[in-house]
């Protein structure tokens, strides 16, 4: 009976083993880009359709930089280099090819015993970026090595996010970069304007970005200090007002007063004028 029981259980392990099979689906490429909360493991961070580009938060003498978008295989892997293409996808791009951004190529490589790749976009910091938002479209075309897969991604709910939506239901074969230098009054702004005669008031008045730029290139800060209490703290305020005060009197006194763009004098708290919004010095 122990012999029977033994044929068996071989002939069953036989059987499993003619049912193994190798990777059979299609050998594929799709863009593999995750983002999400700081407080959150990279691991949770759900894929998405764009990758968002800001200058504003680089020093001003970044004048370009190089946006490494991160593609990913389906099927085994190999042990020598593969390729894939791309193309500019002109449907979703805004942006303008040697002014925005310089040209990408269209061939690019999977490295041996690799299961992921990068596509580097070299994006340039123009004047028109702080007005609106450019973006370029990239779209991955089937080539010998990878077809194309996952044209109907959908995340998994709660993997980052608490319900399906436009970021996490897309098309993985398509991928958008949004560029900017857009500066918006930031979480930590010690300052405001009177409503009713707009006129500034508080520590630091109306926020302008010619303001905080003038801040960051004093006092050697980024548009990120200005994000919380904890980069920003009072004392640090503080001091930026009192050296502001000096550095503007200094201007005012040598002869350069430091104007804002509608021609008024620039303001914080300290100074010995009052500033109008609006109203030329």
């Amino acid at each position: 009976m122990k012999k029977i029981i033994y044929f068996l259980i071989l002939l069953s392990l036989a059987s499993c083993k003619k049912e193994m099979m190798g990777y059979d689906g299609v050998e594929g490429i799709y863009f593999a880009v995750t983002s999400g909360p700081s407080y959150a493991s990279p691991s949770s961070w759900p894929y998405r359709p764009y990758t968002n580009i800001e200058f504003v938060k680089q020093p001003a003498s970044v004048k370009e930089y190089i946006a490494n978008i991160k593609v990913m295989i389906t099927g085994p892997v190999k042990d020598y280099d593969r390729q894939f293409t791309v193309e500019i996808n002109p449907d979703s791009t805004t942006a303008q090819e040697g002014v925005h951004f310089l040209p990408i190529g269209e061939t690019f490589i999977i490295p041996a015993s690799a299961i992921y790749g990068y596509i580097p976009v070299t994006l340039k910091r123009t004047p028109d970026l702080a007005v609106a938002n450019k973006k370029v479209g990239l779209r991955l075309i089937a080539s010998e090595d990878f077809g194309i897969v996952f044209t109907n991604w959908k995340a998994i709910p709660g993997l980052g996010t608490n319900n399906l939506g436009p970021d996490t239901a897309f098309d993985a074969s398509l991928h958008t970069i949004n560029v900017s230098d857009l500066m918006v009054q930031p979480a930590v702004w010690r300052g405001s304007v009177v409503t009713a005669t707009n006129k500034e008031t508080g520590a630091w008045g109306a926020f302008t970005r010619k303001k905080l730029l003038l801040m960051c290139q004093l006092f050697n800060l980024t548009y990120e200090d200005f994000g919380s209490d904890a980069t920003m703290p009072l004392v640090l305020s503080n001091l930026i007002t009192t050296e502001m005060t000096r550095y503007l009197v200094n201007q005012f006194n040598a002869g350069t007063p430091v104007k804002e763009d509608d021609g008024r004098l620039m303001w914080v708290g300290t100074v010995p004028w009052t500033s109008i919004v609006g109203v030329p010095y």
